[in-house]
């Protein structure tokens, strides 16, 4: 299982989750409850329900670099162009735009 942070300008909005099962989006608690909270993308209303997805969300697979920058990403840090979750991780921390996404190392809780 991997998961990772997903921020909305600088404010935690929820948690990345890839399994054996797909993908699942939960927004966070705190930021649902801000007054600021606004959704990451008009395909992930905001909710307190979690989203489900066999494959990796569109809205995140479109942050994740193209073409001749996906080439340089993947061989500069020895990924598979074909991991997306682990692109996203990667390469999504600074995004052009309001979304980061940051990774959660696996001894994290």
């Amino acid at each position: 299982m991997r998961r990772a942070e997903v921020y909305y300008r600088d404010m935690k909005a929820g948690l990345l989750t890839e399994d054996e099962n797909g993908y699942l989006f939960c927004y966070d608690a705190a930021y649902l409850a801000s007054e600021q909270a606004e959704p990451i993308s008009l395909t992930l209303p905001l909710t307190n329900l979690p989203y489900h997805s066999f494959s990796l969300f569109p809205f995140f697979d479109g942050l994740i670099p193209e073409g001749w920058l996906l080439d340089i990403a993947a061989r500069n840090w020895k990924l598979n162009p074909n991991d997306r979750m682990g692109l996203l991780m990667t390469c999504c921390k600074d995004c052009i735009g309001a979304v980061g996404v940051i990774g959660i190392k696996e001894d994290e809780p």
